[in-house]
């Protein structure tokens, strides 16, 4: 990971940490064929909790200089996209239901690549 990226997302972890979010988990995807660099899951303690911890990373990237793309928001699951970083917030059940660290980590793993040289 750039050490820019890798400051960015370390920003990021701490706040959401300090903010009592759960089950903090960081994925590298640059060596990925994926629409993100990296990808941060954070568990809410529940709908009020999910809210509020984009609240105030919202609050953050102002004073860190980061542009919010666009975010797709539930009381059990916000997606926040940076660009080159995705943060999803979730509940608990909603993380489990889902299983998107399986899917990182096989996309980690190369699991889904396309074989380019042979189109």
């Amino acid at each position: 990971m750039s050490i820019k990226l890798k400051t960015r997302v370390e920003n990021i972890v701490k706040l959401l940490d300090e903010k009592k979010g759960e089950e903090i988990e960081v994925f590298n995807l640059e060596d990925s064929d994926y629409i993100a660099k990296a990808v941060i899951l954070v568990n809410s303690l529940g709908g009020k909790h999910t809210g509020a911890l984009y609240d105030n990373l919202r609050v953050a990237f102002r004073e860190f200089g980061e542009s919010i793309l666009g975010a797709d928001e539930s009381d059990d699951w916000i997606v926040i996209d940076l660009g080159d970083i995705l943060i999803h917030i979730m509940t608990p059940q909603y993380r489990m239901r889902y299983s998107i660290e399986e899917f990182l980590k096989e996309l980690k793993e190369g699991k889904f690549k396309s074989d380019k040289e042979n189109i």
